[in-house]
């Protein structure tokens, strides 16, 4: 079989690369090495994860704020089997729609795991055994990355698990311990909190979500407290045992000083690596770096001049969206055309409730980078909107350049986080002013106004709420 473009790997990046090569012509092949498509993001990461994040959250919703509303409920329970068995439900949709898509756009699907033989051969090996030789004319590796983890914990995969295993429990655990807080271990730690699990979270660094604005992650903090989570920052995990149902943890602090933390569940949660296992990348000459990433220029092409790599397998952020961007980027590159990917302007989202997000340059690199810049923010507390769901908990911080106004970084949590921050990222792309954004008219009441009265915070300190 012969092919223009092969893709290997069904993630948001390898889908959305081979749909964008057959718009443009191309015959693609895409190779998955799982019975379903879609890779981590559609089975066992952003859309499993966040059909838990709604259900735990309509269930702590209704126990804690209906009566506000003047909804009285009684025997509130809850059901986990019925909250996985919604969230399988849904990640089938999802998957039945990327085949669709696939067969929509005559992309040819080949089931089984693809290896290098040159640089335009590709071994797919089946379950069973059976081998097929994919001749291309171009590759594009976009295999995505697995959960890291630490020499000297070993993963059960039943109670020292990752986010994969913590999307399937039978039970809501009594005690969660999490080593890391960033995204991943809040998120998951949040959607076990809110249906009454106690949640330790053990980081090695001085706060949450640490690759963030600072002020996102102190606020996140606040709130996440008051749902169950217990923090224990600037701990280095030491070692990690299970017995029975119970796992214990060890971590040392700064001064040398030991705790232990037993629970019934360990979250290990301390970022993903690129995975790039028996691909036999050097029987094509594809070089990687000392951190197993795949390396690639400005186009994204390899060491090779046919093989592209995009997504988790490279350098920045592992983001479902940015291998979006790059595997759109190398299918228009391949075409002659001239796109671009602005790498400032990916934003990053935590769906926590309130959600996190955030684009652009942070206070802290800022400062480090010796730019000059302003400051303005709104709180939810003062907004309409936020009053009338009951949803007033965080801010909309927005950094403007303190000589053009342009904006340079725009960080939020709250309500609708993950939706408004879209604002911010179009109003970047065209090099909006604070200003400009406290001139246009927001509709009344909605969240969307606190970003305008940050902008307004910005310019002169004009925000009209506060």
């Amino acid at each position: 079989m012969r092919y223009d473009v092969t893709v290997i790997g069904s993630g948001p990046g390898g889908y959305v690369a081979a749909i964008r090569c057959a718009q443009l012509g191309f015959k693609t092949a895409i190779v998955e090495r799982y019975s379903t498509l879609g890779g981590t993001c559609l089975n066992v990461g952003c859309i499993p994860s966040k059909a838990l994040l709604d259900s735990s959250e309509h269930f702590y919703n209704a126990k804690n704020h209906f009566k506000e509303h003047g909804i009285n409920l009684s025997n509130l329970k809850t059901d986990l089997k019925q909250m996985i068995s919604r969230k399988d439900g849904v990640v089938k949709q999802t998957v039945d729609g990327i085949n669709f898509l696939m067969k929509k756009n005559k992309i040819d699907v080949h089931h089984g795991h693809g290896s290098f033989i040159n640089k335009n051969q590709i071994k797919v090996k089946s379950d069973d055994g059976k081998e097929t030789t994919l001749e291309t004319d171009k590759v594009i590796i976009a295999t995505g990355s697995k959960p890291a983890t630490l020499p000297f914990i070993k993963l059960d995969k039943k109670r020292i698990i990752t986010s994969t295993e913590a999307l399937n429990l039978k039970e809501i655990p009594k005690h969660l311990i999490v080593i890391g807080g960033g995204v991943i271990g809040v998120e998951i730690g949040s959607v076990y909190a809110r249906l009454g699990a106690k949640v330790s979270v053990v980081e090695f660094l001085d706060g949450l979500i640490p690759t963030m604005d600072k002020t996102m992650g102190k606020e996140l903090q606040k709130v996440l407290k008051k749902s169950g989570f217990e923090y224990y920052f600037k701990h280095k995990v030491t070692e990690v045992k299970s017995s029975g149902k119970e796992v214990t943890i060890k971590a040392e602090n700064q001064k040398d000083e030991t705790i232990e933390l037993k629970g019934d569940y360990c979250l290990v949660s301390i970022g993903r690596r690129p995975y790039t296992d028996n691909l036999d990348l050097e029987n094509a000459g594809v070089k990687v770096d000392d951190k197993g990433r795949v390396e690639v220029n400005d186009q994204l092409q390899t060491s090779v001049d046919n093989i592209y790599a995009i997504g988790d397998v490279i350098k920045g952020a592992m983001l479902a969206h940015k291998a979006e961007e790059e595997g759109i980027f190398v299918a228009e590159t391949l075409a002659g055309q001239k796109p671009h990917v602005n790498y400032l302007l990916i934003p990053g989202v935590v769906y926590t409730w309130p959600e996190v997000a955030s684009v652009g340059y942070t206070e802290e690199q800022l400062k480090e980078n010796g730019t000059s810049y302003k400051s303005g923010s709104f709180p939810f507390k003062a907004s309409g909107r936020a009053r009338a769901s009951m949803d007033t908990d965080g801010l909309i911080k927005v950094l403007s350049h303190k000589e053009t106004d342009e904006i340079l970084g725009v960080h939020m949590i709250g309500p609708r986080a993950a939706d408004m921050i879209a604002e911010a990222v179009v109003a970047m792309e065209y090099r909006a002013s604070a200003e400009d954004i406290a001139r246009m008219s927001h509709a009344h009441p909605t969240f969307t106004e606190s970003f305008k009265e940050a902008c307004l915070a910005a310019t002169d300190n004009r925000a009209i709420h506060l």
